[in-house]
């Protein structure tokens, strides 16, 4: 049984886990048997402690056999994100400049999963340096690879995230979701990932990169297994002040609840040019079958589309560029041993140490911040972002979720795309919901003539995660797509 366990689902594994079929350390270890296997090739770890996990692994199994189990999530290996704290653990944001750099505490969600639910925290992923990019090519690291193709990338920035969970090296997975950080990587390696609402899951914890924009979200093989990691994640947290204070549902009792028909609403503005016409077949399949089962399909507007990316990366560059000026070189990560005086250490340690796509993003954000053009740029792209927030509101005043495609193209080869402009072009789908701090689901609906997974997404009113899981389950139990796996 333990060459299949890596492809069972978190709801798979629990009932096993709970009945003594199968024990925690008995799990971890196939999962760490298979990582070994594959991720020399994969490149989804930036680190792991084999020891720390199955010192996990046997905590939740003295619990279980005690009567104590945590509840579903006990005893499940969970990859995080190389952006959240795990204490006693290396918290990189895969970037030289935090290359030797190990948390001293954990974060909300890291205590909530392992604390509170039981979880294994299996490994350090890799991603694209401080969540900057679309490719997990802009990793100090390394690229990661799409287990679907190794010589395709898997998204990002959370790739490691996603091609994790894909090649069976964790059951699920965390990752954040700054402009469709989680979703596309879903979509490009054929998973569910789930971006919340803005201020539903604590962000107290996770390395900045836009503090108005970051939310941390789960990857899934199953729409049932993201519902049981959003509801252990999600919920107030005194420790960020962002955080909102929004009742925690049961998602899973919900999925089981709510079973539609619903109102669907097709952004006009998201089937125009760019979208690979497999991608758009794919997506003009899942509407027809939410139509043949008495769905509500309507044409909606969202006509500041055309201002999201532009709104997007003034936005995001600025906050990186006011978030990263804490890698300084004096208190903690890389010092130059060039430096020679105060200002040599600054300067020389960010200049060694961030990436290409860092640097470029901090100037950006450093010019539109910067005298005579903070009203020009920041201030104009903050009211443009309330006009498109207003958008989504009054397309929901008619429907009760959009469906679009989730990434423009399927995954293209590792070093396809060098221009940063045609990288920043593959977010355009998924950029609006963190601009109106929505939540978002890419859920798997198909895949090229090649094999390459496609992504379906839905967008949902604020803290509606409820509905939009139900919506995206409607379609999943219907496909097939949650059980096709790569093979490596």
């Amino acid at each position: 049984m333990s060459a299949e366990l890596y492809f069972q689902t978190i709801t798979e594994l629990s009932a096993q886990l709970a009945t003594g079929t199968l024990s925690s350390v008995e799990l971890t270890r196939a999962i760490i048997a298979r990582t070994e296997e594959v991720d020399n090739r994969v490149k989804a770890f930036n680190s792991r402690d084999e020891a720390d996990a199955l010192a996990q692994a046997a905590d939740s199994d003295t619990r279980r056999a005690a009567g104590l189990a945590l509840g579903p999530l006990d005893g499940i290996p969970i990859g995080f994100k190389d952006m959240i704290a795990v204490a006693n653990q290396p918290l990189t944001a895969s970037s030289k400049i935090l290359a030797n750099f190990i948390s001293p505490y954990d974060a909300t969600v890291t205590r909530k999963l392992k604390g509170d639910a039981g979880a294994v925290l299996w490994g350090r992923l890799n991603c694209d340096e401080f969540a900057m990019g679309s490719s997990n090519e802009n990793s100090a690291f390394g690229p990661c690879a799409n287990p679907w193709d190794l010589t395709r990338v898997p998204g990002g920035s959370s790739g490691g995230s996603a091609a994790a969970v894909a090649a069976g090296e964790v059951i699920a997975s965390l990752g954040s979701d700054t402009g469709g950080s989680i979703r596309q990587p879903a979509a490009l390696c054929g998973l569910v990932g789930v971006k919340p609402t803005y201020g539903l899951v604590s962000r107290y914890g996770l390395v900045a990169y836009s503090s108005l924009l970051d939310q941390i979200g789960p990857f899934a093989r199953t729409v049932d297994d993201a519902a049981l990691l959003l509801g252990a994640i999600a919920g107030h947290d005194p420790l960020d002040s962002t955080s909102f204070s929004a009742p925690v549902l049961n998602y899973s009792a919900e999925l089981a609840a709510r079973k539609g028909p619903w109102k669907l609403g097709i952004p006009k503005e998201y089937f125009g040019e760019g979208l690979d016409p497999e991608v758009g077949a794919a997506i003009e399949a899942a509407i027809k079958f939410y139509t043949d089962r008495s769905c509500k399909i309507k044409e909606v507007s969202l006509p500041h589309t055309q201002y999201c990316l532009d709104t997007y990366y003034i936005i995001a560059t600025a906050e990186a560029s006011s978030n990263l000026a804490r890698f300084d070189g004096i208190r903690y990560g890389h010092r130059s041993k060039e430096a020679t005086n105060a200002i040599d250490i600054y300067t020389k340690s960010r200049a060694e140490g961030f990436g290409e796509e860092v640097k470029r993003r901090i100037i950006f954000g450093s010019y539109v911040l910067s005298s005579g053009y903070y009203d020009t740029y920041y201030l104009r792209a903050q009211k443009v972002r309330t006009l498109i927030r207003h958008d989504f509101l009054n397309a929901y005043e008619e429907v009760d979720a959009l469906l679009t495609p989730t990434s423009p193209v399927p995954a293209f080869k590792i070093g396809e795309k060098s221009d940063p402009l045609a990288m920043y072009l593959l977010d355009v789908y998924t950029i609006g919901v963190n601009l109106a701090g929505l939540p978002g689901v890419s859920v798997p609906c198909g895949s090229t003539q090649t094999g390459l997974p496609i992504g379906l997404q839905l967008i949902g009113q604020s803290f509606q995660e409820a509905n939009l899981l139900a919506i995206a389950k409607f379609y999943e139990q219907a496909h097939a797509w949650t059980t096709k796996h790569p093979i490596l």
